[in-house]
């Protein structure tokens, strides 16, 4: 009962919001806003763009509303085009390939990632938008988005090896990150004990 009366709010609000009314579009862009937020932090290089984003995916969002099917989840439709709307807008600055290295250069990774589950969620995110612009978007695309590589070549207009040159670089960049902090913190803790 209570998932219905759900569904037929949001079917409301997307009937008006497809009528052009105003406070509609409102309410739907405060309901949804934050949960794409983070989609769009994920992609920016700052909080601005991160906004300007937002802000050109709810434009998008509300032209082509009337293509959404109703099949699948909403949040998931509008999760698409925060992606490409993020791709995009640094296409148009041309800095999404500023990045991207030959595709014959190869990185051997060790399958051990225990490290991450020491970290919070906002300091992984940190760690990432430290990764140079290439490494960083491949990433979010394949690890987080779960686009294949064929995707992201399509998405990037680069090579499948290409993309997977750019994630092998991304995830070997966030290794020695991670374990430089680890090792920092590590000794900081061994000299405090040896201090007592």
């Amino acid at each position: 009962m209570v998932e219905t009366t759900i569904n037929s709010e949001v079917d409301t609000l997307l009937s008006r919001c497809l009528q052009n009314d105003r406070n509609a579009q409102f309410c739907f862009y405060e309901k949804y806003s934050k949960k794409v937020y983070g989609i769009c932090m994920r992609y920016a290089k700052n909080n601005t763009d991160a906004e300007d984003i937002l802000q050109e995916g709810f434009i998008k969002v509300f032209k082509y509303l009337k293509d959404y099917s109703g099949k699948g989840s909403l949040e998931g439709w509008m999760r698409r085009i925060m992606v490409t709307t993020a791709i995009n807008y640094y296409k148009k600055k041309n800095l999404l390939n500023k990045d991207i290295d030959p595709e014959n250069t190869h990185v051997t990774l060790p399958n051990d990632y225990e490290v991450l589950s020491a970290m919070s969620h906002q300091e992984l995110l940190v760690l990432v938008r430290q990764l140079p612009f290439g490494y960083q978007t491949v990433f979010n695309l394949n690890t987080i988005e779960g686009y294949s590589h064929k995707e992201i070549s399509d998405i990037m207009n680069i090579s499948v090896n290409t993309s997977k040159s750019q994630l092998s670089r991304a995830k070997h960049s966030l290794r020695k990150k991670i374990e430089s902090i680890f090792d920092i913190e590590d000794s900081l803790l061994l000299t405090a004990s040896l201090a007592s």
